[in-house]
């Protein structure tokens, strides 16, 4: 898609409107289908049987009840005779409008091409399952950041599919994946060295806290917090649409001062934004830790000038993040 905006957001670790919580569903056939969004599990079965894979993954993101998107998408890559490679499948399919994809194989190579490919196009997050914990751990190796897995003795009932019906449609930055109750799907009975193993691996699970079922963990194959992520797309495509909107209704944002001030602005409002739903800390005063920096038109380049292309807007911010662990010390007084 052609655009006019780019924004670079760089994670710091210290010393049409895309569907940021829309699943796709992808799975395989002699046959392709298109990307098709559906509003119930009815419209799936009726193109989709209920013992076929796509099925099974849409029952479980819609058995998280009201937590569960509005929407969800299928589509099928063609396999067998002159199949559909998962790049061939990916350039169809990223054209439309979906954050989370799922991915009915769990072949490992399969797995392996789409974690690449999703890292490599930088917009959107993969989420698989696994029962073998040497498949997890080939794929840490990778370093993905955008691929997440699931591990569990059981996967046919689709666990990253119920996680992301569980969490994925909440405003952006506003919940944490770690936690979390999912319907339909069964925690494992495991120590704590078990489930050391499991995360070593590079996967997150499901088991039982303080007498609640839940996530383990909420972090992605590189060891990166899921809604980090999250957050840092979001962040980034709306600053691009706002400002992609703002040239396209204005009959000319001037190279300025005001044609500067009016790009600020803009970048601000969706700081602000992204502060309300709670993916930007505060400050011991509560006042949200974000700022920008836009250079006046004095201060640019005159062969950027020339050429029509402001390069002088940056801005920052602190993630606010979630306590996942705690340490409470305690005195008795005598």
């Amino acid at each position: 898609m052609a655009k006019d905006v780019n924004v670079i957001i760089q994670i710091e670790t210290p010393t049409p409107r895309l569907g940021f919580g829309k699943p796709l569903i992808l799975g395989s056939a002699a046959t392709a289908k298109p990307y098709k969004t559906y509003l119930d599990l009815a419209t799936v079965k009726a193109d989709y049987g209920e013992t076929t894979e796509e099925y099974k993954a849409a029952a479980a993101i819609w058995a998280q009840g009201d937590y569960a998107p509005a929407e969800i998408a299928i589509a099928r890559q063609k396999t067998g005779t002159e199949p559909e490679t998962v790049s061939d499948v990916l350039e169809r399919l990223l054209k439309e409008d979906w954050y989370f994809l799922i991915t009915t194989t769990t072949t490992q190579s399969d797995v392996d091409e789409f974690a690449a490919a999703i890292e490599a196009d930088d917009t959107r997050e993969y989420f698989t399952r696994a029962s073998d914990l040497a498949v997890v751990s080939a794929l840490k190796a990778k370093g993905y950041s955008r691929t997440t897995v699931f591990y569990h003795t059981t996967i046919t009932n689709y666990p990253e599919a119920a996680l992301i019906g569980r969490v994925g449609s909440a405003p952006v930055g506003s919940v944490t994946w770690k936690f979390m109750y999912l319907q339909g799907i069964e925690p494992l009975d495991i120590t704590n060295t078990n489930l050391n193993e499991i995360h070593t691996a590079g996967a997150i699970t499901y088991v039982t806290k303080a007498g609640r079922n839940q996530t383990s963990e909420g972090k992605t194959l590189s060891g990166e917090w899921i809604d980090v992520i999250h957050s840092k797309d979001y962040i980034r495509f709306n600053i691009e649409y706002a400002i992609q909107i703002l040239f396209a209704d204005s009959d000319k944002v001037s190279f300025d001062n005001t044609g500067i001030a009016q790009l600020e602005s803009v970048t601000r409002n969706v700081l602000r934004q992204a502060f309300q739903q709670k993916m930007i800390a505060q400050d011991n005063d509560g006042l949200p830790l974000y700022g920008t920096n836009f250079k006046r038109r004095s201060e640019v380049d005159p062969a950027d000038r020339a050429q029509r292309k402001y390069n002088g807007g940056e801005f920052w911010f602190e993630l606010a993040g979630a306590i996942h662990e705690t340490t409470i010390r305690g005195v008795i007084r005598k």
